[in-house]
């Protein structure tokens, strides 16, 4: 089998296709044959060792977080899937490999793709999706009628964030560019402001929940967007995790799965209420100089997707 592989930290010049072998799946593991994967920035952050803390230093690694594709085996204990179950999710990230013709990933951090929801659109939920429900729910506990701001709208956590915000049943406002606010008002955000002609910091409106998913918001204009109680939801750093402790409105976000939210994204793709753009979509022979272009800034307004087929 082939996967895209690095042997050292580094930039793009660090990633190759190169052939490798697939373990068995340890206890509580599941193996699967991936059908497509998903790009995120994260991939790349890991590949240029800004958590090698956490990832370690053994290597060859493997590169990609998201994906989906079809059960090849289960590990000791297994119990919520078996051999042939179209499955998406994620890695662990200290193991990585989605981006890979099949890949080992932990029980929790998967769920059964619904029927009616293509593979494509499966691979895309992972990281945004979860990352969107560990801020809104977990650390958030958002209720019906709450008011939401969510800043960088048509990111891909922007936009989970929006859609679950909304299935949650919030009034959600939020920023984006001029050319995205039509899209996104039609999402059903009410109060769309164009990041790059509005100060944040003078908006009158105050909410329950301010998200930062674009990380270009100050701590000091997310606190100063909240109501009495609300709670701003911010990227991890050293230093936030320090000021959280003793400022307990701002939370920062470390995406974190679990089965029960990787079976509520299920759910609301089955019931048509999330669901991301995808941009484009590459064989993974094509994939190195696709994660180069993103790296550097490329643009594509929506998912970039690596088949395997």
């Amino acid at each position: 089998m082939k996967r895209i592989q690095y042997h050292q930290y580094g930039g793009p010049e660090a990633m190759k296709l190169e052939d490798f072998e697939l373990r068995t799946p340890g206890k509580g593991e599941v193996a699967v044959k991936v059908h497509f994967a998903a790009i995120n920035p994260i991939d790349w952050k890991v590949r240029n060792g800004y958590l090698k803390m956490v990832t370690g230093k053994r290597f060859p690694r493997a590169l990609g977080s998201d994906f989906s594709g079809a059960v090849i085996s289960v590990g000791l204990g297994v119990t919520r899937f078996k051999p042939g179950d179209a499955v998406f999710g994620s890695v662990q990230i200290k193991d990585g490999g989605a981006l890979g013709e099949a890949v080992i990933a932990p029980e929790t951090f998967l769920a059964k793709k619904p029927e009616i929801v293509s593979f494509e659109d499966a691979a895309c939920l992972g990281t945004p999706g979860i990352t969107a429900w560990n801020g809104l729910v977990d650390k958030a506990n958002l209720q019906p009628g709450a008011r939401v701001f969510i800043n960088g709208c048509t990111g891909a956590v922007g936009e989970s964030a929006v859609q679950i915000a909304l299935m949650l049943g919030a009034e959600v406002s939020g920023s984006c560019s001029a050319q995205q606010k039509h899209r996104v008002e039609q999402m059903g955000v009410s109060r769309v402001y164009d990041y790059r002609t509005t100060d944040l910091s003078k908006i009158e409106e105050r909410f329950d929940v301010v998200y930062d998913t674009a990380g270009t918001m100050t701590v000091a204009t997310g606190l100063g967007l909240l109501r009495k109680g609300g709670v701003f939801l911010d990227d991890p750093t050293p230093g936030k995790f320090i000021r959280a402790i003793f400022n307990r409105r701002l939370k920062p976000i470390v995406c974190t799965a679990r089965a029960d939210i990787l079976d509520g994204l299920a759910k609301a793709a089955d019931e048509r209420r999330l669901r991301l753009p995808i941009a484009e979509v590459v064989h993974l022979k094509e994939a190195i100089p696709l994660v180069t272009a993103l790296e550097a800034g490329r643009r594509l307004g929506g998912k970039s997707l690596v088949s395997m087929s």
